[in-house]
């Protein structure tokens, strides 16, 4: 297995998720509330021990946090925390340095370019450790184009995931040619907006979808609806649905904030775990 390369002040972090996703899987199956000592005995710690590791991770309690993982918390974000796409003017996002929102600069490949299916196109690929587990990010010279995460499906799955995107691409092992943009990517940088591009690789129809995503402030949650009128295409939920799921960027095109109009949290292309994870990562973040 190709060694993950691990990003400064991030170095546990990938461990860290895997506690916090093994307690929202104990969570989700819970039918009350669980105590610290009820969920550190499922992990298999102490109670000091599990609330040490989780808080460095969520910067919050287990309790508290436990709060973001409830199934109302979607409702909870589009009660309060709903983003109109439409009365959006800045392409900009205003997240907190220790976010990915404080970079928005992309580029988009040309149709004619993408239906060749990345035939002449180098994408450079590299294993990470993230905030959420194993990382797989793909980029060309001019920034970012892919990033998954293996938590939920597996790192093989993860990366077959993301080399068929783009079949005839010519791949390149090379993590280092990527750290300082995933490095950004997840926080860690010195908050330089200019250091950590885009490049989007997809349809006239998928890049208007993802654009609108970009436009969606950390913390905040939008809808599959909501995205289509902000589009021109009202009445294109379902392909909007499709073209979110198809988002080859994840975490930093954010898909993740696109629920269902019920509060439903909808699908997620890595794992709806994955999706409850990030969304309550972001939350916390957004009220320190």
């Amino acid at each position: 297995m190709t060694q993950h390369q691990t990003l400064p002040t991030e170095a546990e972090t990938g461990y860290h998720y895997q506690v916090v996703r093994r307690a929202i899987d104990l969570i989700d199956q819970a039918e009350e509330p669980l105590s610290l000592d009820q969920i550190a005995a499922e992990m298999g710690m102490s109670a000091a021990h599990f609330q040490r590791l989780f808080s460095r991770w969520a910067g919050i309690s287990p309790k508290r946090y436990q709060q973001y993982l409830t199934l109302g918390h979607a409702k909870t974000l589009l009660r309060e925390r709903f983003t109109t796409l439409d009365a959006s003017h800045a392409v900009g996002l205003s997240g907190s340095g220790r976010l990915h929102d404080l970079f928005v600069r992309w580029e988009a490949m040309s149709p004619g370019d993408f239906a060749r299916e990345g035939a002449g196109l180098t994408i450079f690929w590299g294993w990470f450790e993230s905030p959420f587990g194993p990382a797989i990010v793909m980029g060309t010279d001019k920034g970012i184009c892919g990033m998954g995460f293996a938590a939920e499906m597996g790192e093989e799955a993860a990366l077959t995931d993301l080399f068929s995107r783009w079949p005839k691409a010519d791949f390149i092992e090379d993590p280092m040619m990527l750290r300082p943009w995933v490095v950004q990517a997840f926080g860690a940088g010195d908050g330089q907006i200019d250091t950590a591009p885009l490049f989007l690789i997809g349809a006239p129809f998928q890049i208007k979808v993802w654009e609108a995503l970009l436009r969606i402030p950390s913390g905040q949650v939008t809808t599959y609806s909501e995205i289509a009128q902000a589009i021109g295409k009202p009445q294109a939920v379902r392909a909007v649905g499709t073209a979110v799921g198809r988002n080859p960027i994840s975490w930093l095109i954010p898909c993740h904030r696109a629920l269902r109009k019920s509060g439903g949290l909808g699908g997620y292309h890595w794992g709806l775990p994955m999706k409850r994870a990030m969304l309550a990562y972001e939350a916390v973040h957004a009220e320190t």
